[in-house]
C-alpha cells in the first residue's frame, strides 16, 4: 500500500485505480515493444547508455 501511495503522489494520479491503469498500460506497451525486438536503454546524466533488462 505504501508503494502504491508513493506512486500516486509522484505521478499526481487522482486515485489508486489510475495508478494501476497507467502501470498496466505501460507494462503492456513494453511487452509489445519487446516482442517486436526492441531493447530498453537507460541513459545516465553523463550520456552513457546501459541496457535495461526488463524481460529475461
Amino acid at each position: 500500500m505504501e508503494r502504491l501511495e508513493d506512486l500516486k503522489d509522484k505521478t499526481e494520479a487522482t486515485s489508486y485505480a489510475e495508478v494501476v491503469k497507467n502501470a498496466l498500460r505501460l507494462y503492456e506497451s513494453m511487452i509489445l515493444k519487446h516482442e517486436e525486438g526492441n531493447r530498453f536503454l537507460l541513459k545516465n546524466p553523463q550520456g552513457e547508455l546501459t541496457e535495461y533488462e526488463v524481460f529475461y
